[in-house]
């Protein structure tokens, strides 16, 4: 507040400034709640998809050892694109996972072992899971990135804009009254000195 102005045109713009900061902070605070709800919750999915993901490795431990006899269904795990759509939390575009588009295996069902086929679903089940997390992961990582900068505002508007524009509005309220003051003072001694002379004058 270096270079405030003690003026009315000084005071108008504090208070209208005050307005906007306290019309604008509500809005903050309620995206600030949003976002810290939506966090919660894409832990809570993720936690979730961990502990399928889990389950479902340990029940692959079995047979995933046959990989070494049947090495050529590496390539058709590895995802040709995975898909995701976009959703809007507060303002923020979050990453939503869709599903994982592979190569489709082309084999001979005479000439592989008859686990391929549910060992090929159930992989892939694996690494669609693993996708979806980082998915998950991502939007997270969003997600937090905009709750810091959003609490930032927030504090910014709590603790600094509000509390600046309401002490500069009081310190231009006080110059202002006692310049008011003054000038009242000022005119009822020069009216004074006036009626003196008036009567100075009478009297000769």
């Amino acid at each position: 507040m270096a270079n405030l102005r003690f003026t009315k045109g000084e005071l108008k713009r504090q208070r209208d400034a005050l307005k906007q900061y306290e019309r604008y902070l509500p809005t903050l605070v309620l995206k600030k709640q949003q976002l810290q709800l939506e966090i919660l919750h894409q832990y809570s999915v993720l936690e979730e998809r961990k502990v399928t993901l889990t389950a479902k490795e340990k029940s692959s431990e079995s047979w995933l050892g046959l990989l070494v006899e049947f090495s050529a269904i590496r390539p058709w795990l590895k995802p040709r694109q995975v898909m995701t759509s976009t959703r809007n939390v507060a303002g923020v575009d979050l990453p939503v996972f869709e599903g994982v588009d592979f190569e489709p295996a082309e084999y001979d069902l005479f000439l592989v072992p008859l686990w391929v086929d549910s060992g090929l679903e159930a992989l892939r089940g694996i690494v669609s899971l693993r996708e979806e997390i980082r998915i998950i992961e991502q939007g997270a990582s969003i997600l937090k990135q905009e709750l810091r900068i959003t609490t930032q505002r927030v504090n910014l508007f709590e603790k600094v804009k509000i509390p600046e524009a309401k002490e500069a509005i009081r310190l231009i309220k006080i110059y202002i009254g006692d310049q008011m003051a003054n000038a009242v003072g000022r005119s009822k001694i020069a009216k004074k000195k006036i009626e003196t002379l008036e009567l100075a004058e009478a009297s000769v």
